[in-house]
């Protein structure tokens, strides 16, 4: 790979498939932030989201060639990330997803002031916190929303679920996401 090229990530993986050690670096340099943040948020440990990161890398250097073309990198790669989330709590013996409860109770009821959640979610810290509180797939369809900035097609596809019950969670989450922020920002 020439210096003054800045191949595109279709182009770093047929590099990859051809053994290019060169192109993953680039590919690992490119994506391992957004990997990292994407299994922290879905493990809420460190150390598991680095071995989940060299893990989703590793997967990436084998199947490389295995990539069709038919959904974005970055759908493909979360996608491998997703599965090795899986893989994670599955090793560690906790439950993988539960469905979301129909008998949430509805948001509008507690009285959530637009205006201080907004307010509430300029500041990071605070944010993150109330994140922390969500159920691992509230995080998870949070995160790919608007963080990755994916469509639901692209998130139905790397969570491996319909497109109905991402437009379900992505619902429930910022509802519940809400209630956190009012609930907090009426605690300082």
């Amino acid at each position: 790979m020439a210096e003054e090229e800045v191949p595109d990530d279709k182009q770093l993986l047929a590099a990859i498939a051809s053994g290019d050690t060169e192109a993953i670096t680039v590919f690992y340099q490119r994506h391992e932030a957004r990997v990292y943040r994407y299994a922290l948020a879905k493990v809420g440990d460190s150390f598991a989201a680095a071995d989940i990161l060299n893990d989703v890398m590793m997967q990436v250097w084998r199947a490389a060639a295995k990539f069709e073309g038919r959904a974005k990198v970055t759908t493909w790669l979360l996608g491998i990330a997703h599965n090795k989330v899986v893989d994670h709590w599955r090793k560690v013996g906790a439950r993988e997803y539960t469905e979301l409860d129909d008998s949430m109770e509805d948001e509008s009821a507690s009285g959530a002031n637009p205006a201080q959640a907004t307010e509430a979610a300029s500041d990071g810290k605070l944010l993150h916190a109330c994140l922390a509180k969500l159920k691992p797939e509230h995080r998870e369809i949070l995160h790919l929303v608007f963080f990755e900035e994916l469509g639901y097609s692209e998130i139905a596809s790397i969570i491996d679920v319909p497109e109905g019950t991402v437009k379900s969670r992505v619902f429930h989450a910022r509802n519940l996401m809400k209630k956190q922020l009012a609930n907090a920002t009426r605690a300082a």
